[in-house]
């Protein structure tokens, strides 16, 4: 049996042909990287999902998208934090928290990796172009800065990928504080950190970047196997 893989999604306005309504959304790509690694994806619709019926998956992806609430690490909003998603906030730290909680394989992208990093004690940088020396990291809506990340010997990352990898990255947000119980393990050019895991479990990996839009699927083959041998 493939594993199962829940991907968290997002609750958005949308418009397709005659239609502009509340859809539940996910792009493409997070479903056909798991689909490509070997995985059966399941994408979960925000509030209205159990994270106790995590316990018929085999791994969680949580998928990028808005701002997550600053309140939830204990920050008032910036001027350039406007689009966040209370509900999504919610559902996804419930979900994530049940995973830890069974020590699910976790690979959390982007937006994932801040979540990680909030529900485990960490803090976020709300606004990167506020912060004196940071690169390029979102350059405008729909496109991805590419750029080269270091990777920390010895971790799992430069296991999977080597001391370098080139990236898609999409973010105005990063991490600030890290949660005591996570590790970075790459960082860019401007020592933005880039990418977390949590050493003491199977498999728990957060990525800055955005790896389900390029073509390669090493971190989405390392988490379908971890969910394999979960399984």
């Amino acid at each position: 049996m493939r594993p199962l893989i829940g991907i968290s999604s997002y609750r958005e306005q949308a418009r397709w042909g005659s239609w502009d309504v509340p859809a539940v959304l996910l792009p493409a790509a997070y479903v056909d990287a798991v689909t490509e690694a070997g995985g059966v994806p399941v994408v979960l619709p925000t509030g209205a999902f159990d994270a106790q019926l995590l316990a018929r998956f085999d791994g969680l992806v949580l998928a990028g998208g808005a701002d997550i609430d600053p309140a939830r690490y204990g920050q008032i909003s910036s001027p350039h934090t406007s689009i966040v998603r209370v509900d999504r906030d919610k559902t996804e730290l419930e979900l994530l928290r049940a995973a830890l909680e069974r020590d699910l394989p976790v690979l959390a992208i982007c937006r994932g990796m801040q979540l990680l990093n909030v529900a485990l004690g960490g803090d976020l940088v709300q606004h990167l172009p506020d912060v004196p020396g940071a690169g390029l990291h979102d350059p405008g809506p729909g496109l991805f800065a590419e750029h080269q990340v270091r990777i920390a010997a010895g971790s799992r990352l430069q296991r999977l990928l080597g001391g370098f990898a080139d990236v898609h990255c999409h973010h105005h947000q990063a991490l600030g504080r890290l949660a005591p119980t996570l590790s970075a393990t790459a960082w860019a050019q401007d020592r933005t950190v880039e990418a977390v895991e949590e050493p003491n479990r199977a498999f728990c990996l957060g990525v800055q970047w955005h790896p389900e839009a390029g073509p390669d699927r090493r971190l989405f083959i390392a988490h379908v196997e971890a969910a394999t041998n979960r399984a």
